[in-house]
């Protein structure tokens, strides 16, 4: 199937899927009324503003379409960079975390949460801002452990990951049990939420993950050529350490800005790459795009549902997508050991 057709099916999904999330809730409100809104608010309809509920119009477009839109963003970026990292590691098991930026970004809301520093600076977006800054540093680190003379090797790029994922996550351990009164707080942080951000934060990520992510598309042909192997991708034309440097930058990026808004959601980066590649082939070109869409649909509904379970409390997203993504990865786990 080509790329435009799979674009339109897709597309047209997320739309409905929108349009379905933010209809679903506490309030009741059809999806008429949601295409109406988001139609007049867009200025295509010439309805009156007396024939709009003023409370209905809030609930649609202040509390539950930034919301639903954060989480399409977000799981958007998972995805996308879950193909990039299989890509350049040939690793199935890679995820948007592989590399210890989660835990970095972890460590730094954490910091921001305990001590409130730069609240006053950055308001709102202490959090965020100390998350992103801790996911920078956590990839600089690994960047440095893993260029080994004039390049950088696979394996030690997934083992400086390691290293540096268990050193973030040993400080994340000692700062958790020194706060047992905000334990519960950071919990559900680490577990993965959208709740309570605002159209500032998809304002705010959206830009950097759609540069992130064209970016990286524009190198699907050496991602392909990655799958051969350094040597043959060498041998190929492609500059395999300057390639693979660049397109870690782009993904560590785009992932460490959806973690500051979101916290550390498991399994959309692994699952999503993995269910697409299965139905669409593993050709980037068309891989990445399909992938994004997906991510972008498969959290919109996992955020739905993390809202809806236990309704009026709430769910992390996380949890979710755990239950969600471990029997599937279980069975894929099964099939290629059989293979």
């Amino acid at each position: 199937m080509p790329l435009r057709l799979w674009l339109i099916i897709l597309m047209t999904a997320f739309v409905f899927t929108v349009c379905g999330a933010v209809s679903i809730g506490s309030a009741d409100i059809s999806m008429g009324q949601v295409w109406q809104i988001i139609w007049h608010k867009l200025s295509f309809s010439s309805l009156s503003a007396t024939q709009i509920d003023p409370v209905v119009e809030a609930i649609i477009l202040e509390i539950r379409l930034p919301r639903v839109l954060l989480a399409g963003i977000v799981g958007a970026a998972l995805a996308g960079c879950g193909v990039i990292f299989q890509g350049i590691l040939r690793n199935p098991l890679a995820d948007p975390y592989i590399l210890g930026v989660s835990s970095g970004a972890a460590v730094g809301a954490v910091i921001a949460l305990l001590t409130g520093w730069g609240s006053i600076l950055f308001g709102i977006w202490n959090v965020p801002f100390f998350s992103f800054l801790f996911a920078l540093i956590a990839l600089g680190l690994v960047l440095r452990l893993s260029h080994v003379g004039s390049g950088m090797r696979t394996h030690t790029l997934i083992l400086a990951g390691v290293v540096i994922q268990a050193f973030f996550g040993a400080v994340l351990t000692f700062m958790l049990s020194q706060s047992a009164e905000r334990m519960m707080e950071i919990q559900f942080w680490l577990m993965g939420s959208v709740a309570l951000r605002d159209w500032s934060h998809a304002l705010i990520i959206f830009p950097v993950v759609l540069v992130g992510l064209f970016s990286a598309w524009l190198f699907s042909r050496e991602l392909d050529l990655f799958a051969l192997g350094e040597r043959s991708a060498h041998y190929l034309g492609v500059s395999v350490y300057r390639i693979r440097l660049v397109l870690l930058i782009f993904a560590s990026l785009v992932t460490g800005a959806a973690v500051a808004v979101s916290g550390t959601i498991g399994f959309v980066g692994l699952v999503v790459p993995h269910m697409m590649r299965m139905i669409a082939g593993p050709n980037h070109r068309l891989l990445l795009p399909v992938s994004i869409l997906a991510g972008a649909i498969f959290l919109i509904w996992a955020d739905t549902l993390a809202r809806l379970v236990l309704d009026p409390r709430e769910l992390p997203i996380g949890v979710i997508t755990a239950f969600v993504g471990a029997p599937f990865f279980a069975w894929l786990l099964r099939r290629h050991s059989r293979e």
